[in-house]
């Protein structure tokens, strides 16, 4: 009986354990390879930025000469990027002082076809629908210039933040250009306003504002 129960020991404990040569060989270990986490950030931007806006009025039959003028402002913008190419973006902008030659508002909404240059750098163009008033003050006399239509512009983005978040993005555009979470930086030039009626308008801007990807 005790010779059974030796032998029971034994195969038991060489089934468990395994040696070589008088050695003690450990168990084989599979290493553990982490497993990235999905990255799934919002296409989302908003942006900040100051504005010169540049107006040209024709002179006209009610005695007034030719006016130029430049005012400054400021501009909210809102886009969303659908994809590496194309986005759409929200725009208003508004001038800033009060009771001079010209007040500028216009609101606009865009398409935004855009190109990463670098990881870091973005091209873009504004096409879409915009809607620009002009209140203007000459002395006594106010009038008004309130148009809609088409309107475009060009710009470039450049991004601050760097790729810190360990994973793999959920799309393949996200972690380019300006569509990476963090600052960023913007400057375009935009045609708002041409009206072709009785008194010629022209109005342009140049923006430079701040942006933050969410």
């Amino acid at each position: 009986m005790n010779k059974f129960i030796i032998s029971i020991t034994t195969i038991i404990a060489l089934s468990t354990t395994s040696f070589a040569g008088g050695k003690f060989i450990a168990p084989a270990t599979v290493p553990v390879v982490p497993i990235p986490s999905i990255v799934n950030p919002l296409p989302l931007y908003i942006g900040l930025g100051l504005v010169a806006v540049s107006l040209d009025r024709d002179s006209c039959a009610c005695g007034e000469s030719e006016s130029k003028d430049i005012r400054y402002g400021s501009m909210l913008r809102v886009g969303w990027d659908f994809s590496h190419y194309i986005g759409i973006e929200a725009r208003m902008l508004k001038t800033l002082e009060d009771n001079v030659f010209s007040e500028t508002t216009h609101y606009g909404l865009y398409l935004k076809p855009q190109y990463h240059v670098t990881s870091q750098i973005n091209v873009y163009a504004l096409l879409g629908y915009g809607k620009t008033t002009v209140d203007y003050t000459n002395g006594v006399r106010a009038s008004k210039t309130d148009e809609d239509g088409f309107s475009y512009g060009a710009g470039v983005e450049y991004d601050f933040s760097t790729d810190e978040s360990l994973g793999t993005y959920s799309r393949i555009f996200d972690g380019q250009g300006d569509q990476e979470e963090g600052w960023g930086l913007w400057l375009d030039v935009q045609h708002l306003l041409k009206n072709d009626g009785a008194v010629h308008t022209t109005s342009n801007i140049l923006t430079i504002g701040i942006t933050y990807d969410f």
